[in-house]
């Protein structure tokens, strides 16, 4: 399967997902200009020219963070990174869910978008203290957003990464902070991190260099 990722986007929780299965997949480089490393241009594959876009082995294409998370969980269920039903799965479902809406969007593209005008980040920002303040109970005494590892924890690590990049101290939520670090040590997210990181770091030498 082919996995079109931009470096560090939340792209990179599906490569820590196929990290952590095992799989044998592609990474296809999407660059800022929605342009492939042949060339191609990206919004042939994905109109919206968002990243992850998933090419599975049978040919069909997938889009959107939470749809290619649980097929790749299901594609390779051995790796346990989704319960198979139930409340389990709908608990699943609702912390994808909340880390794409509540988290994602909500907080973190406005924070990131240099075009934002600033009262759209100050609303943002207004945010996240009842949004943090949700995920600090749940983490609180847990290892995990499940019982055990899965895509959302792929996910939500994905995305705390943004805090780097943005006005939000992990420090004000301790449980969040210790989640977030335990969560780099493990062995697929921390390769993912430094692989992502690499070609980031490149690509913001080229753009200045331009």
């Amino acid at each position: 399967m082919d996995l079109y990722f931009a470096p560090l986007a939340c792209s990179m929780a599906t490569r820590i997902a196929l990290y952590e299965a095992g799989a044998d997949a592609q990474y296809i480089y999407r660059d800022r200009n929605k342009r492939l490393p042949d060339g191609a241009d990206f919004y042939q594959i994905n109109p919206l020219g968002m990243v992850p876009t998933l090419r599975t082995d049978e040919g069909d294409l997938l889009t959107e963070n939470s749809a290619i998370l649980q097929y790749v969980a299901g594609r390779f269920p051995r790796a346990n990174l989704a319960p198979a039903s139930g409340i389990d799965r709908a608990r699943l479902q609702q912390w994808l869910s909340y880390i794409g809406t509540e988290l994602h969007k909500a907080i973190f593209i406005p924070l990131l978008d240099h075009k934002a005008p600033a009262e759209v980040k100050a609303y943002a920002s207004s945010l996240a203290d009842a949004r943090f303040g949700v995920l600090e109970k749940h983490l609180a005494g847990r290892e995990f957003l499940l019982d055990t590892f899965s895509i959302a924890d792929g996910y939500l690590c994905t995305v705390l990464n943004w805090t780097r990049a943005v006005p939000l101290d992990l420090s004000k939520w301790p449980a969040i902070k210790a989640y977030h670090s335990r969560m780099r040590k493990r062995p697929s997210i921390a390769r993912a991190w430094e692989e992502e990181l690499a070609l980031y770091t490149e690509e913001q030498a080229r753009s200045k260099a331009a």
